[in-house]
């Protein structure tokens, strides 16, 4: 299943989030993975899904033999 995060990347482009387990939920966001971290622990999420959103979307396409 495709997740769109389009509306993440138009708000945190940049930046360091950190997702619910529904991976659409942004529960804390910061310029620092630690920052981010300690945000999310003080929130009651002890395990968020890290990640950083890129600047700029480059496009990819790969394929398999």
């Amino acid at each position: 299943m495709a997740i769109d995060w389009t509306k993440i990347y138009k708000k945190y482009r940049g930046f360091w989030v950190a997702l619910k387990d529904d991976r659409m939920t942004v529960v804390a966001s910061g310029k620092t993975v630690r920052e981010v971290l300690n945000q999310s622990k003080k929130k009651g999420f002890s395990k968020p899904i890290l990640f950083r959103v890129p600047e700029q979307i480059a496009p990819y396409v790969g394929f398999l033999k």
